[in-house]
């Protein structure tokens, strides 16, 4: 008698947010002992810290530090109000030119 074929334990891929600090020191390209080294200075400079329970790092959030360090984003500052004003009427003054 034949065994019926057994499921697959895994029915799809799950890419995590939280991931252990390894994969977090290969999203800068490092080696965990290196990322482990410099990991002080990260965190002086803003790099989010691992969750408490787990230690795991959110990879949303070293994008965030990632594009935040490299001024792709401007996350978590506050907007110069008057200073998008001016831009703005200037845009606008030009444009009637």
């Amino acid at each position: 008698m034949l065994a019926a074929p057994q499921p697959s334990q895994v029915r799809y891929t799950v890419d995590p947010r939280d991931v252990p600090p390894i994969k977090a020191a290969r999203r800068l390209h490092l080696t965990l002992s290196e990322f482990e080294r410099i990991l002080p200075r990260l965190l002086q400079r803003g790099f989010p810290r691992p969750d408490p329970d787990t230690g795991n790092y959110d990879l949303k959030a070293v994008d965030q530090w990632m594009d935040t360090r490299s001024s792709l984003t401007h996350a978590n500052q506050p907007r110069d109000a008057q200073g998008a004003i001016s831009e703005r009427l200037a845009q606008m003054r030009d444009r009637r030119r």
